[in-house]
């Protein structure tokens, strides 16, 4: 197991481990890959947007990986999965879970698993 301190999550390796947990809402999930599933999204709804079934379709194609990510996200610093929910509380909500996001992850094993990568 590669030391967490010195290893590196790049935007490939974010992604696959995204596509591949797609609907795995166990475990812990890094500050790399919670943002580079982030960017990448943004991404493709940015290029693939504008064109009207497929911008659609790519949307509901990564809504449970997002979620998924999200849950685990929560997971790694700690808390329950069902904080995400704090996004439906406009503006509050939103900046709450956006300095979640940011904070380090534990370092050791907590109640959700051993610490990813």
């Amino acid at each position: 197991m590669p030391d967490p301190a010195t290893s590196y999550l790049g935007f490939v390796e974010a992604v696959k481990i995204c596509f591949n947990k797609y609907a795995d809402f166990k475990g812990r999930a890094t500050r790399a890959e919670y943002w580079w599933w982030y960017l990448f999204t943004v991404l493709v709804s940015l290029v693939l947007g504008w064109i009207p079934f497929l911008g659609w379709a790519v949307s509901v194609a990564v809504l449970i990986p997002t979620l998924a990510v999200s849950w685990r996200r929560m997971h790694d610093i700690g808390k329950g999965g069902g904080w995400w929910f704090i996004n439906l509380i406009p503006l509050a909500g939103w900046i709450i879970w956006i300095v979640w996001c940011c904070q380090k992850s534990e370092a050791m094993p907590n109640r959700f698993g051993e610490m990813p990568l």
